[in-house]
């Protein structure tokens, strides 16, 4: 049976994933044009937003992670980020300026921040060893159905609304409540077995296998070269291709994204989770090449797809990668590091694309990704 494992915890996770993600990724693919087109802000203002939003969210994540081990309780840490989330949304409706943009991005982040560690910990929770890879990847497919049917929905609404896209912001609050309201009732705090005796929750590093810090190590110099989507979106939109087409290729990228999460994550528990992510890497950067060179608006269509197999390759499948290597008390931590470090390694990448885009080209940012793509495989091959 192919939801063999999937656990009533896990599928209510992964529903709450999905409603929310149609609300985020129905102001994901317009915020970047809204930023630069209606406020008139600059895309060092934009590589700014994103990469403050994303740092702040990462931070929190460490936390989270942290004090949901102490706690020895994930529910609370959900369903508080959630909510915050979705009220975050409603911030981008009374947006005049890019300062208040960034705002909305903040709260919207924040909550993501306290929610994702303990939400991943509580993931691996909730079910068998033999199946978390499995877990991870039925969380991420289902998180991106709201990834593809979120752009949709906009640009039905954009039409409907005649481009008001204050309204889109608006309308976009109510699937990121409805996923809170199924986490208030529905989502059940795992059993947790009791710790061996004289375990420590103060942090440390020797918590952690080496193995566990030299995924770190790969993941930082990764994270370090893949900014934000956002460039994506405008590299598309530069060289020709309109808002709706805009937003329908970034619905592509997700239809691969959420086709392949569940499969490459049953791959991860049969073979092991490096070979899947070292290809994850290579195609990005294979993908990033073509964006730095091939762009035009016959290829964007055929990179956007591929680029979803990057990612399905490579998000769920580090989460499994992660809970194979730390120990079942110190889940949460682990995610929150993780989160945390390359969170703050993305800001980095999403401020040095911008600078690379104004100041070089806008080829720039995307062979710089690419390089460090590279280079995290042959760190991979080399430490794993």
């Amino acid at each position: 049976m192919i939801l063999k494992g999937i656990t009533k915890n896990v599928k209510i996770l992964s529903i709450a994933s999905l409603f929310t993600d149609i609300s985020s990724e129905m102001l994901y693919p317009i915020i970047p044009i809204f930023l630069t087109s209606v406020l008139g802000a600059s895309m060092s203002v934009l590589g700014l937003v994103e990469g403050v939003a994303e740092s702040a969210a990462s931070i929190l994540k460490a936390f989270s992670g942290w004090f949901s081990d102490v706690s020895r309780k994930r529910r609370p840490f959900v369903i508080g980020g959630y909510s915050l989330s979705s009220l975050g949304k409603l911030l981008f409706f009374i947006a005049y300026s890019w300062p208040v943009v960034l705002l909305a991005r903040l709260v919207d982040r924040i909550g993501k921040g306290i929610r994702t560690s303990p939400r991943d910990a509580m993931l691996a929770d909730s079910c068998e060893a033999q199946y978390m890879g499995k877990a991870f990847g039925f969380h991420r497919a289902m998180d991106t159905v709201g990834a593809c049917v979120g752009p949709l929905f906009a640009l039905w609404l954009l039409v409907v609304l005649k481009e008001n896209l204050r309204m889109v912001f608006l309308i976009a609050f109510i699937p990121a409540a409805i996923a809170v309201a199924m986490l208030v009732y529905f989502l059940k705090e795992p059993p947790r077995t009791s710790r061996p005796e004289g375990f420590s929750l103060r942090p440390s590093a020797r918590q952690f296998a080496p193995a566990f810090w030299r995924f770190i190590l790969i993941s930082l110099i990764f994270s370090v070269g893949n900014s934000s989507d956002a460039f994506l979106i405008m590299r598309a939109k530069g060289i020709g291709l309109s808002t709706v087409a805009v937003v329908l290729a970034y619905v592509v990228y997700n239809i691969s994204y959420s086709a392949l999460s569940f499969p490459a994550g049953i791959l991860s528990d049969r073979i092991p989770r490096k070979t899947v992510m070292i290809w994850g890497y290579l195609i990005f950067a294979i993908v990033y090449i073509g964006f730095g060179f091939f762009a035009n608006t016959r290829s964007i269509w055929g990179l956007f797809f591929i680029y979803g197999f990057y990612i399905a390759m490579t998000e769920g499948v580090s989460k499994a990668f992660l809970t194979d290597v730390v120990d079942k008390d110190v889940r949460g931590t682990a995610m929150g590091i993780y989160h945390c470090l390359t969170g703050l390694a993305a800001f980095f990448a999403s401020l040095i694309a911008g600078l690379l885009w104004t100041h070089v080209g806008a080829s720039a940012p995307f062979i710089y990704g690419a390089v460090m793509a590279l280079l995290s495989c042959v760190a991979f091959v080399l430490l794993i």
